[in-house]
Formats: C-alpha cells, sequence, structure tokens
C-alpha cells in the first residue's frame, strides 16, 4: 500500500511538473523578455535612426520591437528595425521623478579639463568665440585624442593649430585623476618651435557636481618653465538644464598671476553653452569690472 502511495506521489509530481512547463504563461514558454511582476524595471533609453529619443520603463523585447512603458503616452511599441541605439538609465539620475539627463560636458570647464574622460566612440566640437574650434574623440574609456584650429588665422594662410591628447582614469568612487598635453604651433614662422604645458589633474565628486585641481609645466623656445601653472576649477549643477562653472588660473611670472572665471552652463543631452566672464583686478580696473566676457558651444556626438 505504501508503495502504490508514493507511486501515485510521483505520479503526481511528474504530471504538475509538465503542467507547469506547458503552461503558456510559463517561463519556458515565454519568448518576450518581460520582467517578473514585483521586481523593479529598469528604466530605458531608446534612440530612434531618425533621432527621437524614448524614455520609460522596460515592459519587453522580442524580435519585432522593444516595449516601454512612458509617462506621456503610456505603452508604446519602437519596431525593431528603426532602433538606433538603447541604453539602460541609472536610478540615481531621477531627481523627484524627472530624469536628469548626463552632464554632457563634464571632461572640461571653460577651457582647461576635468579627469572625466569621453567614453569609446564618443566626440564632441566645441566652439569658443566663434573662431576656436577644436574636437576631442573617445579612443577608449580612458585615453581621448583631440586637436583644433583658429579661424581667422587660418584664413589669413598660417593657421594657428594645437592638439590637446589626455589620459584619465578612476582612483576611487569618488576621484579621478589623469594627465595630458596641450601643445600649440603655427606656420607662421619657420624658427617658431611652438608651445604648450604638460600637466596633471585631480578630480573630486561626481560628473554633475566636482572640483578639479590641476597642475602643469608651461614649454616654450625648447625649454621647461621653472615654476608650476596651477588651477582650480569647479563645476555644480542646480536644475536639470543650468549648472555653475568656475576656472581659475595661477600663472608663474616674476610672481605668480592670476586669473579667474564664474559662469552658468546651460544644457541639454547634446549640447551645451557656457556664458561666463574672465576676471582679476586688472581687468576689473582697466577693462570692465564684471570681467571679459566669455562664450562657448560644444555639440556632444556618439553614445
Amino acid at each position: 500500500m505504501k508503495q502504490k502511495t508514493k507511486r501515485l506521489q510521483l505520479y503526481f509530481l511528474v504530471c504538475f511538473s509538465i503542467f507547469l512547463m506547458a503552461a503558456p504563461g510559463s517561463a519556458a514558454a515565454q519568448t518576450d523578455t518581460t520582467q517578473t511582476p514585483g521586481v523593479q524595471r529598469q528604466r530605458w533609453l531608446v534612440e530612434t535612426k531618425d533621432g527621437s529619443t524614448f524614455q520609460g520603463l522596460f515592459l519587453g523585447q522580442d524580435e519585432s520591437g522593444i516595449r516601454l512603458l512612458t509617462e506621456s503616452v503610456g505603452e508604446i511599441k519602437i519596431p525593431a528595425n528603426n532602433v538606433k541605439s538603447f541604453r539602460i538609465l541609472d536610478n540615481s539620475n531621477f531627481k523627484g521623478g524627472v530624469y536628469w539627463f548626463e552632464n554632457p560636458n563634464a571632461t572640461r570647464y571653460l577651457f582647461s579639463p576635468s579627469a572625466y574622460s569621453l567614453r569609446k566612440g564618443e566626440a564632441y566640437y566645441q566652439n569658443t568665440y566663434l573662431v576656436l574650434n577644436s574636437f576631442n574623440y573617445g579612443l577608449t574609456d580612458n585615453f581621448t585624442i583631440g586637436g583644433g584650429f583658429e579661424l581667422i588665422s587660418t584664413f589669413s594662410g598660417e593657421p594657428i593649430f594645437f592638439l590637446t591628447p589626455k589620459y584619465s582614469f578612476p582612483v576611487s568612487e569618488k576621484v579621478r585623476a589623469g594627465a595630458g598635453i596641450f601643445y600649440v604651433n603655427s606656420t607662421i614662422s619657420d624658427d617658431f618651435a611652438g608651445f604648450g604645458i604638460g600637466y596633471g589633474v585631480v578630480t573630486y565628486g561626481s560628473p554633475d557636481n566636482n572640483a578639479t585641481l590641476g597642475l602643469g609645466y608651461g614649454y616654450v623656445d625648447g625649454s621647461f618653465s621653472k615654476k608650476p601653472v596651477l588651477t582650480l576649477s569647479g563645476m555644480a549643477r542646480v536644475s536639470r538644464k543650468v549648472g555653475l562653472v568656475t576656472e581659475n588660473w595661477l600663472v608663474p611670472e616674476d610672481d605668480y598671476y592670476g586669473i579667474y572665471s564664474y559662469g552658468l552652463r546651460f544644457m541639454g543631452e547634446k549640447i551645451t553653452v557656457d556664458l561666463a566672464f574672465l576676471n582679476n583686478p586688472d581687468i576689473a580696473d582697466e577693462v570692465l569690472f564684471i570681467g571679459v566676457p566669455y562664450v562657448d558651444f560644444v555639440i556632444k556626438f556618439g553614445k
């Protein structure tokens, strides 16, 4: 009798297991990647081939496309053949239920660099005063190559150009370090060997809120300066689309000569515009008490 009961229990267990595997709602029969209820859903950002972006809770993905639950229009499905790229959003980027896109220009302040770097495949174009043009590209997640030229000198037939390679790496969760070169040359004269600066930087904070200490030695006429150039810069994101930025230099002469700056950074997902002022006591006394206006914009490409 006991043996018969055990056989019935085994038979029931096998049949129940087969039922679970064959049930339409079972995990084994699912081809869609919809997440299990009760598990926190990921937030995805999907970019389509026509340049549109969609952001929402990820509901699932199959051969036909990606399903998202958006706040504005509810559930949508983006056809797979229209998807250019997608990425999972960090929940820490949501403040008060509103998504704050990544700072598109965390790699530098107005002119000087931070220790943050472009990701591999990312790039940006920067224009300063409408005449200074620079381009940077992430060869790896840690190494960025850059360069540019000055527009007026280029049209005059004696272009001024520059190179700006930089390598940076994380030290801890909130600290990054880096080193790079800023080198300038021109075709003005065959005797001109160019000038530049080799520097190191340490950045503390996050891409939205950080401070950077920099130290570098200038190079001109075949020799390096005996005293270092010092920089102290910072940025603070005060809203989704607005940040504060400052960049401050101590340049060696007989003594040190200081230049400081302060301004606003207006941000979109792929573009920033800086409106700032450069100042020191000489500028305030002889030019304008609030400083010399500084204007640039940056357009980011890639991921």
